[in-house]
């Protein structure tokens, strides 16, 4: 496409990119002819990764970094700018799941979620921000989440950390107001990548989510193209479900009787699905709650 050249020899940053979203979006600006930096901390992934954008004729450079560890990010963004002189696009992709009602939710495992949800996009715009103001402009693009416009469970904490980088990059937003860097969210539902495939253990979450309704890493890609592109303030994924949330908001008490009334149906449609036929509805019965479960090490995207 004709507007996809306009990343041609860019210098276009990718955290998370090991895989999911960020691969998916690393090797699409590849092939769109920009100069991509890998960034996430799997080196042996990356480099996957960087063998793929070489093979749809781009250029990448890796750069392993965790974006909890501040220090990391600043001497990543060094390495970036020896190689390449200037940083035009940053999609700041980085994110954990941790999935467990609020009742269940522990404490490490919340601020677990919130070093890279939250406070690793942060540490990335503190230093994308002065080197775009001083070299004339820049895009950077946040990948947040439908769930941080909505609370849904079992994913309370992570709607927490999506809710908190919404509010940091609408704040950030204001102060770039009238300055040449541009920021923009991007706002998927539950997309196909490793990162949601442990939901697919989850019973209570696949009781309201049939996996076959998940988006594929594609849909958010051209999310990201179009806001980089057309300096778009919000996409969201699928389009119009951010609208119908801030519409919600409005009235939240009908809101949350509607979600109640989907969650039925949802769970209908997954045990339909699980089973190859309908099933009746049965009334909602309170359950007991869940056995703390054992700590893991998530998946990153």
């Amino acid at each position: 496409m004709i507007w996809l050249e306009g990343f041609r020899d860019k210098t276009v940053v990718v955290t998370g990119a090991s895989s999911g979203i960020g691969r998916a979006t690393a090797v699409a600006f590849g092939a769109a002819g920009a100069r991509v930096a890998l960034v996430a901390r799997r080196q042996e992934t990356l480099d996957e990764v960087a063998r793929e954008i070489a093979r749809a004729g781009g250029t990448a450079l890796v750069v392993p970094a965790n974006v909890t560890i501040r220090a990391q990010v600043v001497a990543c963004f060094q390495t970036i700018l020896r190689a390449f002189g200037a940083i035009d696009v940053v999609v700041n992709n980085a994110g954990v799941l941790i999935p467990a009602s609020v009742t269940q939710l522990d404490a490490e495992d919340l601020d677990a979620m919130l070093r890279v949800n939250l406070f690793g996009a942060l540490f990335v715009m503190q230093e994308a921000v002065p080197g775009m103001l001083e070299q004339g402009g820049g895009t950077i693009v946040n990948v947040a989440s439908l769930a941080g416009r909505r609370g849904y469970t079992p994913l309370g904490g992570y709607c927490a950390t999506k809710f908190a980088l919404v509010g940091l990059t609408e704040a950030l937003r204001m102060e770039l107001h009238g300055q040449p860097v541009h920021i923009s969210l991007v706002m998927p539902g539950i997309v196909e990548t490793s990162m949601v495939e442990q939901l697919t253990h989850d019973q209570e979450f696949l009781d309201l989510w049939p996996q076959s309704l998940n988006m594929p890493p594609s849909w958010v890609v051209w999310a990201v193209f179009a806001a980089a592109r057309f300096n778009l303030v919000e996409v969201s994924v699928p389009p119009g479900a951010g609208t119908l949330e801030k519409l919600a908001a409005l009235a939240p008490g009908v809101a949350d009787t509607i979600a109640g009334w989907a969650k039925g149906t949802s769970h209908w449609l997954a045990t339909a699905l699980r089973n190859g036929a309908p099933t009746a509805v049965r009334p909602a019965t309170r359950r007991p709650p869940p056995a703390r479960r054992a700590r893991r090490h998530p998946p990153r995207r």
